[in-house]
């Protein structure tokens, strides 16, 4: 495919954070995008779900120039995700988890790497800790007896369980296709949204990013993982 995801816009970048009671890791997000952007125009969307700790009177007053959305209830994370996606303007959206925190050449280093493949529909950059440990973000896609395992609660009796969540032998040292990227930094060329649509709200929480690589892939984009650059997860 050869697919250009800013024909229409002239924002490089929409940067999308769903944030419920999460305030100073919200902050400390916003800062190091704000620090971290050189060479990117951005635009950062916060949709906040009810949160009760000030989170929408804490960000209007101390980046006012941030696009703020603020539910008065909690509507979740794919309905809230597609409400940022609706005010959008960027060639390129990237969906941040609000507990992220970019590093220099982050942004830049993702957006080049989404230009220069047209045919990449969603991609993520390596995940550590703030160790500097690297965390496997790289999951197989589910199936009815790993998701029954969870329902039932198996793997807290069975640790051993939670192997079926991961690929085995993965080299997170190379950029490789892959089933799916975990959708705390989610990278995604808008034209992959136009043609296989937004976010599937009937998932309140968890498996939407799955479901989303599930039909970007079933559509003949590419889902890739790429160590070029890599972003600190503080994993809550």
């Amino acid at each position: 495919k050869q697919k250009s995801g800013i024909e229409k816009n002239n924002m490089d970048l929409s940067i999308i954070t769903v944030s419920w009671n999460v305030v100073d890791k919200l902050k400390n997000s916003i800062k190091a995008i704000k620090e971290n952007s050189a060479g990117v125009k951005y635009e950062i969307i916060i949709i906040d779900n009810d949160s009760k700790d000030g989170t929408p009177e804490i960000i209007a007053k101390e980046f006012p120039e941030i696009r703020l959305i603020s539910n008065k209830l909690n509507r979740g994370f794919a309905a809230a995700n597609n409400q940022g996606l609706a005010i959008s303007s960027g060639g390129y959206v990237l969906f941040l988890n609000p507990d992220m925190r970019v590093m220099p050449g982050t942004l830049k280093i993702m957006l080049d790497f989404m230009h220069v493949n047209q045919d990449v529909g969603i991609s993520s950059c390596k995940l550590v800790n703030e160790r500097g440990d690297v965390l496997n973000e790289v999951r197989p896609l589910p199936t009815v007896w790993s998701q029954l395992a969870v329902v039932l609660k198996l793997t807290h009796i069975f640790p051993f369980l939670l192997k079926n969540f991961e690929i085995k032998n993965i080299d997170l040292n190379l950029e490789q296709d892959v089933p799916q990227v975990r959708g705390s930094f989610f990278m995604v060329n808008r034209k992959m949204i136009e043609e296989i649509g937004s976010w599937d709200e009937s998932f309140f929480i968890w498996f939407e990013d799955v479901d989303w690589c599930k039909r970007a892939r079933d559509a003949g984009w590419r889902v890739v993982y790429t160590p070029k650059t890599a972003c600190i997860d503080y994993v809550g």
